[in-house]
């Protein structure tokens, strides 16, 4: 009898706890299977979009590869597609194009762009570095210093110091490049030949 009262007690407690919170688990369970669904949902598109950017970004490099001069293919997808890293690849495309053709205001330009743009540390940190030689060609020795400052991943201090090297050597700052030089030397990986030239030569301009 004691075990029948129990068991009743137990199924009472369970009845008037299923009164008071059935509610709130059944629209628990509903908002989370509604948002589990929602983030699957969400990722297919957001796979989609990236599969469409994807297909019209390499129809615009073809586009310009077969006219090198012809760079509307470009600056349209650009224009429909601002909010996508390949946006910012094709940025950096119509900046080597104006490199080519000598436009170093249109290249400065369209780097700043991807560089101001893009959310990857990696593609914004070859922008940068990109950006600070045709800065650097401009004379804008100041401003491309202070772009090189922003370079922040390991990957690319090499590069960065190796920039700031020319730049410094420029101004005839031959110390200061050195200087510069040697940390790139010491950052890079591979084949430092070219670093190692570039401090001989410096060498060469301290000793004569």
């Amino acid at each position: 009898m004691d075990h029948l009262n129990t068991e009743e007690e137990q199924i009472e407690a369970i009845k008037k706890f299923w009164k008071e919170n059935g509610m709130p688990i059944i629209v628990g369970a509903a908002l989370g299977l509604g948002g589990l669904w929602g983030w699957r949902f969400y990722n297919e598109q957001q796979l989609k979009a990236q599969e469409q950017a994807s297909d019209a970004y390499n129809v615009a490099v073809e586009s310009s590869a077969a006219d090198e001069t012809d760079t509307a293919a470009l600056n349209a997808f650009i224009d429909a597609n601002s909010e996508s890293t390949y946006a910012v690849m094709a940025a950096l495309q119509l900046a080597k194009v104006a490199v080519e053709q000598s436009d170093l205001a249109e290249a400065e330009k369209q780097l700043q762009w991807a560089a101001d743009t893009v959310k990857d540390a990696a593609i914004k940190d070859l922008a940068l570095v990109r950006l600070a030689r045709v800065q650097n060609e401009l004379e804008k020795f100041d401003v491309a210093k202070s772009t090189l400052d922003k370079v922040s991943s390991d990957a690319f201090q090499a590069q960065a110091f190796t920039v700031k090297g020319d730049i410094l050597a420029r101004q005839e700052l031959f110390t200061e490049a050195q200087e510069s030089y040697t940390k790139a030397l010491e950052l890079t990986e591979g084949n430092p030949a070219l670093i190692q030239m570039k401090i001989d030569h410096l060498n060469a301009k301290v000793s004569s």
